[in-house]
């Protein structure tokens, strides 16, 4: 493929990801421009299967295979505005099976470690941690944190997701203080729900 060709073959892309950043993002209230620059710069449909890729820039979820996604544009938007991340954070993405979350971070911050939802459940993403994280950062929707990924979070560090709360999705974000990690909510959000972090029986969010 020559330049010319390669300079066609994305210029569609180009300009889906401006439409995206103008008509989703911006009349959403996202205008922080390192949130909009990531994701102008990363190209949505890179992470999505090639019958999938012409609907990247839609304003819902793309459900893929094995309880995959690729979330909303405005979740992520939003996402990584409440992060806000820093140049020395140490970051654990829990990812939603696609890559894209990880890729918009790692030029923002110092260090990321991204694991999938089953191994973050588990706990899993422990092993081999080597210690704990500034930021942790979820792609979805959970009913309840484990209290083996609440311990991978450092002291005062923050921690960014969704929540369900009712059966509504809502964007939440917290601190760790004391040990604990408290979730506030922020805004009802559509996101996709991660069936790894399902509650319990009986479980309610406190």
């Amino acid at each position: 493929m020559n330049d010319m060709t390669t300079t066609l073959h994305h210029a569609p892309s180009a300009t889906a990801r401006r439409s995206m950043i103008d008509s989703q993002l911006r009349t959403s209230g996202v205008n922080e421009e390192y949130v909009l620059a990531r994701m102008l710069a990363v190209p949505r449909e890179d992470f999505l299967p090639a019958d999938k890729a012409s609907v990247a820039y839609i304003d819902r979820a793309v459900a893929l295979g094995e309880g995959g996604h690729l979330a909303a544009p405005l979740f992520y938007g939003k996402l990584l505005v409440e992060a806000a991340p820093a140049r020395d954070d140490r970051v654990l993405v829990v990812d939603g099976g696609t890559g894209y979350l990880p890729t918009l971070l790692r030029p923002l911050v110092a260090e990321l470690t991204a694991v999938s939802a089953a191994d973050a459940a588990t706990g899993a993403a422990a092993t081999g941690a080597g210690g704990t994280y500034s930021l942790i950062v979820i792609d979805g929707a959970i009913e309840q944190l484990p209290d083996t990924l609440a311990a991978l979070l450092a002291e005062n560090g923050r921690i960014v997701t969704g929540l369900v709360l009712r059966q509504v999705t809502r964007l939440a974000s917290g601190r760790k203080v004391g040990g604990r990690v408290n979730l506030q909510p922020t805004e009802d959000l559509g996101i996709p729900v991660l069936r790894a972090f399902a509650a319990t029986k009986g479980w309610t969010f406190a």
